[in-house]
């Protein structure tokens, strides 16, 4: 069913109606192979069927059907739930107050010092929302049409303005491996030291080390193999050397409570860890260990795992392929870490000097 653009009383209730639709549009579309609630899905989208009377009552059903197992819905929802903010604060009177110009300046705002990636989901989210509201909208027999299309917003540089990423070297790296064994927890203390090793060890994404399964994991020779599921549900086989986690893999397996979901690790209720508890850990070792970086985040733990790598054995292609990069493009970076490389650049100046002075 369509409505006007302007259907409510007010342009804050307006605003709030679209984006419980939109929200609502795209909970239907999204992949739900990962969905493990199912009840929880469907009890959020009724009360999407009802009026939502404030966009923290949304940001909750939002969490909801998240933890459900449909987590791509943050990457439309968090940037339009800054949009509404930064709307509700201009203090607009009619949906057709919103233009191009304005959607720039919100991005603009926003985004900055985000990575391209985030903003690409930004402008993206955006772009979904209004292209959904042109077809939604309709008044008399016509529709309000943004046609929005965002191509002259500046703020992806592409790869000119990509950073290097946060990684150890390596007198910092057996600083944090000494950290991971030594560090004291109230709770779970083998599980926490055990996914911080897998990922330190195989450079995997904290995702996918949080989406292991039991099943996921067997042995070959000397080795663990782990069946990881990447980005775009995409499978990959990871190798983990068995001595390094031998011993504790087992005894965590033969002490953890069996889970609904098969999850190699799981909180107390049996449900998926998340992201921000995972770096919660890397930045209590790294604390213990006496390592400050911009980002503290397990992240870094893959970009350290990568650096090492490349460093090691000069093969980005064997980059790509242990992280499960799609394009070789994204592994590159590492070369940048390839201190030998650079000292004999940084050698040339000193040879020209010495036969500068011989002469």
């Amino acid at each position: 069913m369509k409505y006007p653009i302007d259907c409510k009383d007010n342009f804050n209730s307006t605003l709030l109606f679209w984006i419980c639709r939109f929200v609502r549009a795209k909970l239907n579309s999204l992949s739900n192979k990962e969905l493990k609630e199912p009840k929880t899905l469907q009890s959020v989208m009724f009360e999407l069927t009802k009026e939502i009377k404030s966009i923290d009552k949304l940001n909750e059903l939002v969490k909801k059907a998240r933890n459900a197992g449909l987590t791509g819905i943050n990457t439309y929802f968090i940037p339009i739930k800054k949009l509404y903010d930064m709307l509700i604060f201009q203090k607009l009177y009619s949906m057709k107050q919103i233009d191009e110009e304005l959607l720039s300046d919100f991005l603009a705002s926003n985004t900055g010092g985000l990575s391209d990636a985030s903003k690409k989901n930004h402008r993206m989210a955006i772009l979904s929302f209004f292209s959904y509201l042109d077809k939604q909208n309709e008044e008399d027999g016509k529709s309000h049409v943004y046609n929005i299309e965002l191509k002259h917003w500046g703020g992806i540089v592409g790869n000119k303005g990509q950073k290097l990423p946060e990684f150890m070297d390596e007198n910092e790296l057996k600083r944090f491996l000494e950290a991971i064994d030594s560090c004291q927890f109230k709770s779970a203390a083998l599980r926490n030291r055990l996914i911080v090793k897998f990922i330190m060890y195989t450079g995997i994404r904290v995702s996918e080390a949080l989406g292991l399964k039991v099943r996921d994991v067997s042995e070959e020779k000397d080795c663990f193999v782990l069946r990881i599921r990447g980005k775009g549900n995409k499978y990959r086989i990871v190798l983990l050397k068995r001595i390094l986690v031998e011993n504790e893999l087992k005894e965590h397996i033969n002490t953890s409570l069996p889970n609904e979901y098969g999850l190699l690790f799981c909180n107390k209720n049996g449900s998926k860890l998340t992201q921000a508890y995972v770096s919660r850990i890397v930045e209590q070792m790294l604390i213990i260990a006496g390592i400050r970086k911009e980002k503290n985040g397990a992240h870094m733990l893959r970009h350290t795992f990568a650096t090492l790598l490349y460093r090691k054995r000069k093969d980005i292609v064997l980059v790509q392929e242990a992280l499960g990069h799609a394009s070789l493009n994204t592994s590159r970076i590492y070369t940048h870490f390839d201190s030998n490389k650079l000292r004999e650049a940084a050698n040339v100046t000193e040879e020209f000097i010495k036969d500068k002075h011989r002469k």
